[in-house]
């Protein structure tokens, strides 16, 4: 159990069943009386926003989150569905619980899955992954130090862009955090 004095940005609760993490948080001292720490938390469900000012005696209790290693199995046009390598159990995400996660699933994929009470509630990537480029403008030879980009599609979708030297056909690293070009992977 958490008590006031542990609250802290990034610290995950259960309020009224729900977890919730602290994006902000204050602690204010008054000349008399107890200490007020004031809090912003956003819910990790619905993503709805809280603000709580809460008094030094009073306690949390810590959010039952557990995060599970699944593999990417497909997308049925509505609902992403992950399999637990353990136990075989598939669980099925919706878009807005996969987030941007969704531009960089391959067939396949291992990755974190965040479940509350055994549902899933968000998806951890790996930093960086293999993708394909299927489409794009034709490569400039000798143009590698000017920093100039030219927009391509990977094999999964998304956008991105690459240095002008990149062709069509290659395999790139990208890194799934902010969604930009690595380096090229040789393969």
């Amino acid at each position: 159990m958490y008590q006031a004095s542990d609250l802290r940005k990034g610290l995950k609760i259960e309020i009224d069943g729900e977890p919730y993490v602290v994006s902000d948080f204050q602690f204010l001292k008054p000349g008399k009386g107890q200490s007020i720490y004031k809090c912003k938390m956003k819910s990790m469900i619905s993503g709805l926003t809280l603000e709580r000012s809460y008094r030094s005696g009073d306690s949390f209790m810590p959010a039952e989150l557990e995060e599970r290693k699944m593999q990417y199995l497909y997308h049925d046009g509505e609902n992403y569905s992950f399999m637990d390598m353990t136990s075989y159990e598939q669980v099925s995400m919706s878009e807005s619980q996969v987030g941007e996660a969704r531009h960089f699933f391959l067939e396949n994929l291992e990755v974190m899955v965040l479940l509350h009470k055994d549902l899933p509630i968000g998806i951890t990537l790996p930093n960086f992954i293999n993708l394909r480029i299927v489409s794009t403008e034709p490569g400039v030879k000798g143009d590698t130090v000017s920093g100039t980009t030219k927009p391509a599609t990977l094999s999964t979708g998304y956008v991105i862009r690459v240095p002008l030297f990149v062709d069509q056909d290659e395999l790139i690293r990208v890194d799934t955090r902010t969604g930009e070009y690595v380096e090229r992977v040789k393969g």
